[in-house]
């Protein structure tokens, strides 16, 4: 691109060209006023010359011609330096019109991304901006290390109604009158003199001036001195739209006072002096002057010798380390070169400036002028640029002088402003928009908040047109810009900054600086009035959960204050505060299913099919909807909907979350709905009610009206709630509709702080569409139901039913069902998921006080009872109520519930009622189902270790281990029953109470052993003591207080764990059940009455050896005999019992032989080892009884012949029937008074297996050595 047509191009010729420094009298300055403009305003829209096509011949003898050509004509009273803050606040004018300009446009929509890319050039960059960096380079004017601003001629005016106007100019040349810059030799005072007489039409004829011009002309020059006429025009044409001046405003000609004396003639005649004066005067005499200059530069320091002779005498290390260098004079060869230089710049010829700064920069770099050599490093670029030549060497010297000024300090920082702005235009007109953003927002570091602004603001537009746009940078500079604005109070450009990046953030996970810009963004449209806009952006912010507990109160505080500022509520869609949880959402509705409890309804429909597959009549279960039972209905055309009962209501669960740390009112939550009556409705499309796109819907002024509460059709209830910090709730919604129809429940609605009504539409799509084969996910929530007519309902629940209970718990509850329909209910059955924990009781049970119904209370119902087993007497999970019970409309009915807490765990127990109604409606029956979750906490762990007992037939000795599993609760041992008729439990004689162990602390273990003894053995019939029962007391003084096992529920509990402990049928080997009854020790040592009863069942218990032959050896124990006279014969009886179910074989063995002393102690089976239990017999030893006879029996005594012989038969062998015994008599022969063990001998046995049953083949034989008898044989005296 040609660099003469870039805007950096356009930019120099019109900012660094010659400057005319201007000398007026008052009266010269008075006509001017005339016209309401000042001389230089008159002049200057014609100081710019488009086409002057004048030729120019500088230090080369190749002349060019210059077609374009600015002067800039000054007063001399404003040719100094100004003070920054004073052109600071000249510059701050051209930003606020701008600000003032920008309120219109911030009503309109925010632009969006393709709005911003498809924006041209020119209005990335509008001309305020443009105007705003001119006037911020014009602030270093007339600066010391510059000389393109010292003036190159001056012009002086003398009015011709002036008195002496010869001398009138000499005084205005006077030093007194000249700029200080002048006097202090800075700049050259020897410049051109032009001299100008003005005449104002309207003071007298033009003779009066010409007569003046004549004498000046004589005086100071024929070519210097010129007659300007103005004021030619007898009336003001302010007030007529077609006045001559107006063409000219577009030149910067502005009239402010409204009235103009110029006339055509006078227009035409100051151009025609402009263009004389620039032609004819300025571009000559700068000619010259560049060839003077030139002429001197190439004798003193062009040449071989004069470049080593400058090089020699700067080079000195004394010289002083300041920031402007040494003070250059106007003579000083250095500031001859300064102004050849820019004198040539100005000309255009560029390679004659470039060579004069390259020179000039080495001799102010050796003097350390460093403000002098960044300005000439400065034009040394910008020459660069104009030849369109290195484009490299142009930014490095670019670089060169930004970085130098800088390294200045704060003398230079203005001037690296212009430095910069002048650098990042070169880069955009080469297209290098990124490092032109870099230049802007270095430049922004230097500069106070107003002007960083506008440089940020360039250097976003930078970002924008970089290929590709660098969108992330873009705004993020337009929000460092926009808070720039609002830091100078430039409200307006600090939103349309912010408001121009909302679409960088708006789809990005950037929260921080999202929420920055629209909290900013709404604030401050509050602050200018424009409250709709300020609380949109707002209502973006106040559900920022990331913020902390400051933010979110400032944040909420300034919504709140400009919601209330506005006066009235409005509806926002989509209000983020508080969250609505839509996955969560969840429809509770009741058809012919009704439910206890909103928790039941979580339980998953397969449960309950499951639950209900008995209880419901065979015809309904196999349908996939109810409606199915009557396919004449008129509803059938609806079985794929969701059906409602009208007068129910219809429910609906949603969870609502604060995301804020503090406390947040929300009211008025109801949901919204629509009820249609015409049934064909169902296929109506809701979506017109929906907002799919919400961003769309929440500009326009959303509204509700339509789906207000019906009261004839529905009924919706309203929750108010208060969430705190960080709180999720759960909140049901209700909606009762009142007539048939199609009930739609189209969305939710709430009111924030009784200021603010959000609202938010349920999001539903239609089941998407699957691959061949495969079968799709059914939509989650289904808006649409039906409603039918009003039907019966019952509702029931379980009074005072545990959540959380001990293993063992045994509690009477009762079961309350209430009508509260207008049609009385019958045929009510209940099907219970585990009866080991929950059954009915019966009808009278109701009355009954607990526990006390529970015990025996006559001496008859001590005594042992039958014990059936047979399921058919136990109640199972399935329970009919009596059929002529009928809960009436309104009425009530109660049913005794017992419970049972079988084992230790999280248990759920599943109820569900049937009942049949009597009305007219298709639906003939309806359920009520329950759940219950419980915990059930472990208590007491039994377990029994049954042994037989050597000494007694048919009797067991039993250990009972009882292990408190409890932290902290204490138990006491109430009682202990065999279960059944057979079996009598009784203490062991040599501990009859067992009270120390009554009760059983947390984590303690006990140990208690007990005897049982069977009394069905009709060969081992004992006379009854009283002291054998099926029921013990274990704490001492309860004997009265024994609880009945045999009797419901104790005996429907135990049926269960029985069954579940293990089938009836499949279990050969047990022997029998028992029931440890415990109650809850409480706080106090002893129990009271009223404490909680826990009942411990334990099934199917076996004794340790499973040995079908029990034999026992019966005789006298002590015997007196004169062994002088004969030896001594005792008889005893070996008993037999066959306890198989066959019948067995049993061979008896005896022998002489003594046993060695190491076999005193028999050797038993693994199986008595195992149980831990050990027969100790006495030494087997003869313990001689010394006697005076005592000698003889001493010398017979020997290791080979026995103390005693058996005199009977050496083996018997006999067959038992099961179940029966046999005795075996025997004899022994014994020669001398002792104790002796008759347990040498040895038996074996054989179950004969019948024809029809098989034996296990472990146990079908086996054998052992006989039990110790001990007999005692004394001398008779």
């Amino acid at each position: 691109m040609d660099p003469l047509r870039s805007y950096l191009g356009r930019l120099l010729l019109e900012e660094i060209t010659p400057v005319v420094m201007v000398l007026t009298t008052p009266l010269a300055e008075a006509a001017c006023r005339k016209s309401g403009l000042s001389f230089v305003d008159m002049l200057s829209p014609f100081s710019l010359f488009k086409k002057i096509d004048v030729p120019v011949r500088t230090a080369s003898e190749v002349p060019y011609r210059l077609q374009m050509f600015k002067i800039r004509m000054v007063y001399a009273s404003d040719v100094q330096k100004e003070d920054y803050e004073v052109s600071d606040e000249r510059i701050k004018p051209v930003v606020s019109e701008a600000n003032e300009k920008a309120l219109p446009d911030l009503l309109s929509d925010p632009p969006q991304l393709e709005d911003v890319l498809g924006k041209p050039k020119a209005e990335l960059c509008p001309l305020w901006i443009k105007k705003f960096n001119r006037e911020l380079m014009r602030t270093l004017s007339f600066s010391e290390h510059e000389t393109f601003d010292h003036p190159v001629a001056c012009l002086l005016v003398v009015s011709s109604m002036d008195k002496e106007p010869i001398s009138k100019f000499v005084d205005l040349f006077n030093t007194n009158q000249l700029p200080s810059l002048l006097n202090e030799g800075i700049m050259d005072p020897q410049i051109l003199k032009h001299y100008l007489v003005l005449h104002d039409q309207q003071e007298g004829p033009q003779d009066i001036a010409v007569s003046v011009l004549a004498e000046m002309r004589s005086t100071l020059g024929l070519n210097d001195c010129k007659l300007l006429c103005i004021n030619s025009s007898t009336e003001a044409d302010g007030s007529n739209p077609d006045n001559t001046w107006l063409p000219y405003t577009a030149l910067g000609l502005e009239n402010r006072e409204g009235t103009c004396f110029l006339s055509t003639d006078d227009l035409n005649e100051i151009k025609d002096f402009m263009q004389d004066f620039a032609s004819n005067h300025i571009i000559p005499y700068m000619e010259q002057k560049i060839r003077v200059l030139n002429q001197q530069v190439a004798t003193t320091r062009k040449g071989f010798r004069n470049q080593i002779k400058n090089l020699w005498w700067r080079k000195r290390d004394d010289v002083p380390e300041a920031p402007n260098g040494p003070m250059y004079t106007f003579t000083s060869i250095e500031s001859q070169i300064r102004v050849l230089g820019d004198f040539a710049f100005m000309l255009r010829d560029y390679e004659l400036a470039l060579s004069n700064y390259r020179l000039l920069a080495t001799d102010y770099k050796l003097d350390k002028a460093w403000k002098r050599f960044a300005g000439v490093q400065e034009m040394s670029g910008l020459c660069y640029f104009m030849l369109d030549q290195s484009r490299k060497d142009a930014e490095y010297c670019m670089e060169n002088a930004f970085s130098t000024y800088l390294r200045i300090g704060s003398s230079g920082q203005r001037n690296a402003t212009r430095c910069g702005l002048w650098w990042a235009e070169m880069l955009k007109t080469r297209e290098q928009y990124r490092e032109a953003s870099s230049v802007y927002f270095r430049v922004s570091n230097e500069e106070p908040s107003l002007h960083s602004a506008v440089l940020l603001e360039q250097a976003a537009s930078c970002y924008l047109l970089s290929s590709p746009p660098m969108l992330r940078k873009y705004g993020f500079h337009l929000i460092l810009a926009g808070n720039s604005y609002y830091m100078s109070d430039q409200r307006q450009h600090a939103v349309r900054a912010y408001r121009n990046a909302l679409f960088v953030y708006k789809q990005n996970p950037w929260s921080y600086i999202n929420d920055h810009v629209h909290f900013n963004v709404g604030r401050w449209y509050g602050v200018l009035g424009i409250l709709d806009v300020a609380i949109k952006h707002l209502l973006e912010v106040i559900a920022c959960s990331h913020q902390s507990l400051i933010t979110q109160n400032m944040f909420l505080s300034d919504f709140f204050h400009y919601v209330q500022s506005m006066g009235k509520k409005f509806d926002v869609y989509k209000l983020q505060l508080p969250v609505f949880n839509m996955s969560s959402l969840r429809v509770i509705h009741e058809d012919h299913r009704t439910y206890a409890s909103d928790a039941d309804v979580d339980v998953s429909e397969g449960t309950w099919q499951e639950l209900e597959e008995e209880l419901i009549p065979s015809s309904s279960v196999v349908r996939t909807n109810w409606l199915d039972t009557q396919p004449k209905s008129s509803l059938r055309k609806y079985k794929d909907s969701c059906v409602c009962v009208a007068g129910e209501a219809v429910k609906v669960n949603v969870e609502l979350k604060n995301p804020l740390q503090i406390p947040v009112d929300v009211s008025g939550i109801s949901l919204i709905c629509q009820l249609s009556t015409n049934l064909d409705a169902l296929s109506f499309d809701v979506s017109g009610l929906t907002l799919d796109a919400g961003e769309d819907k929440v500009n326009a002024e959303p509204s509700v009206s339509i789906l207000e509460t019906d009261e004839d059709n529905f009924i919706v209830s309203k929750l108010d709630i208060i969430l705190g910090g960080g709180e999720s709730k759960i909140v049901q919604l209700d909606v009762t509709p009142k007539v048939e129809g199609i009930l739609k429940l189209v969305g939710v609605r709430w009111t924030l702080s009784n200021s603010v009504v959000g609202y938010q539409y349920f999001e539903f799509g239609a089941q998407k569409k699957n691959k061949k084969g495969k079968r799709g996910r059914r939509r989650s929530f289904n808006n649409s139901l039906v409603v039918i007519k009003g039907l019966p309902k019952l509702t029931g629940s379980i009074d005072r039913m545990p959540t959380k209970a001990f293993a063992g718990d045994l509690q009477l509850l009762k079961l309350n069902l209430r009508n509260l329909s207008q049609f009385a209910v019958k045929g009510i059955k209940m099907k219970i998921s585990n009866p080991r924990f929950v059954i009915p009781g019966d009808s009278p049970d109701i009355d009954l006080e607990f526990p006390d119904c529970l015990k025996k209370h006559t001496q008859s119902e001590i005594n042992l009872v039958p014990y059936k087993s047979t399921k058919e007497n136990f109640k199972g999970s399935l329970f009919a109520f009596p059929q002529d019970i009928e809960i009436q409309a309104g009425g009530t009915h109660s049913w005794p519930i017992w419970f049972h807490a079988a084992t230790p765990g999280n248990v759920s127990l599943y109820i569900s009622l049937y009942y049949e109604m009597e009305s007219s409606s298709d639906i003939k029956y309806r359920t009520l189902r329950m759940h219950y979750n419980l915990e059930v906490l472990p208590s007491l762990d039994i377990s029994f270790a049954i042994s037989k007992s050597s000494s007694r037939l048919q009797e067991y000795i039993v250990r009972m281990d009882v292990m408190n599993k409890t932290p902290s609760e204490s138990f006491v041992l109430h009682q202990l029953s065999c279960v059944g008729s057979k079996w009598a439990v009784s203490a062991l004689s040599s501990c009859n109470s067992i009270s120390s162990v009554e009760t059983v602390s947390a984590n303690q273990a006990v140990s208690c052993f007990f005897k049982i003894k069977d009394f069905e053995a009709d060969s081992c019939k004992e006379s009854e003591s009283g002291s054998y029962r099926s029921d013990m007391a274990l704490y001492p003084g309860s004997n009265g207080d024994v609880f009945d096992i045999a009797r419901s529920p104790l005996a429907d509990f135990h049926f269960q764990e029985r069954y579940r402990q293990g089938k009836l049928a499949k279990v050969t080997c047990s022997l029998l059940d028992f029931v440890l009854i415990s109650k809850e020790a409480g706080n106090s040592s002893k129990p009271s009455p009223d404490l909680q009863l826990l009942s411990h069942h334990t099934c199917h218990c076996s004794a340790l050896s499973q040995s079908p032959i029990w034999w026992l050896m019966e005789g006298p124990r002590a015997i007196t005999h004169d062994f002088s006279k004969s030896c001594c014969e005792v008889s005893i009886q070996l008993v037999i019992h066959n306890s198989a179910a066959h019948k067995s074989s049993v061979r008896v063995v005896t022998s002489d032989v003594m046993p060695e002393k190491s076999q005193t102690v028999h050797p038993h089976d693994s199986t008595s080892v195992q149980g831990g239990w050990h027969d100790v017999s006495l030494e087997n030893d003869i313990k001689a009884i010394s006697s005076a006879k005592g000698t003889r029996h001493e010398k017979q005594s020997s290791k080979s012949i026995s103390p005693y012989v058996w005199c009977s038969l050496s083996s018997a062998q006999i067959e038992l029937q099961p179940d029966s015994c046999s005795r075996v008599p025997l004899k022994v022969c014994i020669f001398a008074p002792g104790t002796y063990n008759f347990s040498n001998y040895e038996l074996q046995w054989k179950v004969l297996p019948s024809k029809e049953a098989q034996v296990d083949e472990n146990g079908s034989s086996g054998g052992g050595p006989g039990h110790p008898f001990y007999v005692t044989v004394l001398q008779s005296v």
